[in-house]
């Protein structure tokens, strides 16, 4: 259950990233208060996760995974492109990720 919360919250980081792009510095209504309600939401789900997976694992999933949705988010909706340096960095990024899950014993 603790992973499901988990992904509920970088779903949500990633739509309130997304919103907050949107939102053009707060100065659309309708992305702002997305970025609040979800980052709000994303809150309480990662707080619930804290209660059985360590901050520090937990914590180092919620932003390696949140990183590469948000890069998808910007290439999906904001005609954004990484380059070959920021591509190697989220290999590199999910490669952590996937040594913390696989090997780590305070999962």
């Amino acid at each position: 259950m603790a992973y499901l919360q988990l992904f509920l919250a970088i779903l949500a980081e990633v739509v309130g990233t997304s919103a907050l792009k949107a939102s053009e510095g707060f100065s659309r209504f309708l992305p702002s208060l997305i970025v609040v309600l979800a980052y709000g939401l994303s809150f309480f789900f990662l707080s619930l996760v804290l209660k059985v997976i360590p901050v520090g694992v937990a914590y180092a999933i919620w932003a390696g995974v949140g990183i590469l949705l948000i890069v998808v988010s910007g290439i999906l909706f904001f005609q954004e492109k990484p380059d070959l340096p920021a591509v190697i960095g989220m290999v590199l990024i999910v490669s952590g990720v996937a040594v913390i899950h696989i090997f780590s014993k305070t999962v």
